[in-house]
C-alpha cells in the first residue's frame, strides 16, 4: 500500500484538490494523507468541509502580514518536520501557489517522488502571473509524474525537454469537483443574493483580485462597473470582493452609490458556483475562472494581458481584454446587446475536462507505483 500526502493551502487548490483526494482514497493499491498548509484558512476549511474532507495535518503558516517568503519558509519547514513521522511514498501538489512550490521543494530534498497535477500551464512571463509562473516552472523541474490538463500544458513540458513518458493528460479536476457541486441545493447567506437570484436579471459576475493589476489599473476596473451599472440599470453587478484591503481601496470606492451593485465578502464554494450558474457574463482575472465558467455556458472576459490557459481562448468561450476601462465597458456591452456574440461564446466547447480527470489522476498514480495502468488520455 503506497502512501500519497496531498499538500495544498488555498481554496482553489482545495477545489481542484478534493476529486484527487477521493480518487486516491478509492484506489486498492493506495492511500492519502490529506495535508493543508492553511494559506488560506476560512476559505480554505469550507472546501474542506463541503466535500467531507477532514485533513490529517495543519501546517497552519499564516500569520499577519506574511510575506511570500515566510508562507514558503514555514511551510518546508512544517512539511520537513512531518516528513520525519508521516509515512510518505510521493507528495502530489496542485497548480502554481507558494504551498505547491513549498510541498515539492519540501518532498525533493527529502527523495521524495514529486507528483503535480495541472501540470505544464505557462503565461510565459515570470512577471504575469505573479508568483504563479514561476511556482509552476519551478514544480516541473522538480516533479516525477507530471499530470497535465490539456494536450497543450503536455506539449509545453515537451519543449522544455521533460520526457512524454512521465506525463498523461488526465483534464481538469476543477470541472469534476464543478459537475459535483452545481447540482447541490445552496442557499445564499447574503439575502441580497437571494433576491437578485429571484428577479431573473442579467447578471454580471466580477472577481478581481491580481497582484499585477493593483493600482491604477483596477481603480479603471472600478470606473468600468460604474458607468456599466448606468447604462444597465436592470442589470446586476455583482462583486465578491477579495478581502485583501488594497484590492478593496482601489475599486470599491467607484462603485459607492451604484444602487445595481452588489458588493458581498468572499463567497464560499457553493455558493459562488451558483452565483456563477446565474450569472450571463463572467468578468474576471482568476485562473480557475477561466476553466469553470465554460463548462456552465458562461462567456468569460479575462482582465489580463496574457493566460496560462490558452485553450479556452482557442475555443472562443474566453477572451483577453485587458483593464483599460474604456475596452471593459466595449466588451462587456457588446456582449450584453448582440445575442449573435453571446451565443458563439456560450454555446463553444469547454476544452478543460469531461468530470473523469481524478480518475485518470489515480490510474497514472497507480501506474507510477507499478500497480496499476493509466487510463487514455483526455481529448476535448
Amino acid at each position: 500500500m503506497k502512501n500519497i500526502m496531498a499538500v495544498y493551502g488555498t481554496r482553489p487548490e482545495a477545489i481542484k484538490m478534493a476529486p484527487i483526494i477521493k480518487a486516491l482514497a478509492a484506489a486498492p493499491s493506495l492511500e492519502v494523507t490529506a495535508t493543508v498548509t492553511g494559506q488560506h484558512r476560512e476559505m480554505l476549511d469550507q472546501v474542506n468541509a463541503l466535500f467531507g474532507i477532514t485533513p490529517d495535518y495543519d501546517l497552519n503558516v499564516i500569520q499577519p502580514h506574511q510575506s511570500l517568503n515566510g508562507v514558503l519558509t514555514r511551510t518546508v519547514n512544517g512539511l520537513d518536520k512531518l516528513f520525519d513521522t508521516a509515512r510518505t511514498d510521493a507528495v502530489i501538489v496542485q497548480g502554481d501557489t507558494t504551498s505547491t512550490a513549498a510541498g515539492a521543494l519540501a518532498a525533493f530534498n527529502r527523495g521524495i517522488p514529486v507528483i503535480h497535477t495541472e501540470a505544464g500551464l505557462r503565461s510565459f512571463d515570470l512577471t504575469s502571473p505573479f508568483p504563479e509562473e514561476a511556482n509552476r516552472k519551478v514544480t516541473s523541474q522538480l516533479a516525477s509524474l507530471h499530470l497535465t490538463p490539456t494536450v497543450q500544458a503536455k506539449d509545453n513540458l515537451l519543449r522544455e525537454g521533460i520526457a512524454e513518458e512521465i506525463i498523461t493528460v488526465t483534464g481538469n479536476t476543477v470541472i469534476d469537483a464543478l459537475l459535483e457541486v452545481v447540482n447541490k441545493p445552496v442557499t445564499f447567506t447574503d439575502s441580497r443574493l437571494e433576491g437578485a437570484a429571484d428577479s431573473h436579471r442579467d447578471i454580471l459576475l466580477v472577481t478581481t483580485h491580481r497582484r499585477e493589476n493593483q493600482g491604477t489599473a483596477m481603480q479603471g476596473v472600478g470606473r468600468a462597473l460604474a458607468r456599466l451599472a448606468m447604462h444597465y440599470p436592470e442589470a446586476w453587478i455583482i462583486l465578491p470582493a477579495h478581502r485583501n484591503p488594497v484590492v478593496r481601496e482601489t475599486i470599491l470606492p467607484a462603485l459607492d452609490g451604484c444602487a445595481n451593485v452588489i458588493v458581498t465578502e468572499p463567497l464560499s464554494y457553493g455558493e459562488f458556483t451558483r452565483l456563477m450558474n446565474l450569472a450571463k457574463v463572467v468578468l474576471t482575472d482568476s485562473g480557475g475562472v477561466q476553466e469553470e465558467a465554460p463548462s456552465l455556458g458562461k462567456p468569460v472576459l479575462v482582465m489580463r494581458s496574457n493566460t496560462e490557459r490558452p485553450e479556452a481562448v482557442g475555443a472562443g468561450t474566453v477572451r483577453l481584454i485587458g483593464t483599460e476601462e474604456e475596452r471593459v465597458v466595449r466588451e462587456v456591452s457588446h456582449l450584453f446587446d448582440c445575442p449573435r456574440a453571446y451565443a458563439s461564446m456560450a454555446h463553444a466547447v469547454n476544452p478543460y475536462g469531461d468530470g473523469h480527470a481524478a480518475a485518470r489522476t489515480s490510474a497514472a498514480v497507480e501506474e507510477f507505483f507499478g500497480v496499476g495502468r493509466r487510463l487514455a488520455e483526455f481529448a476535448p
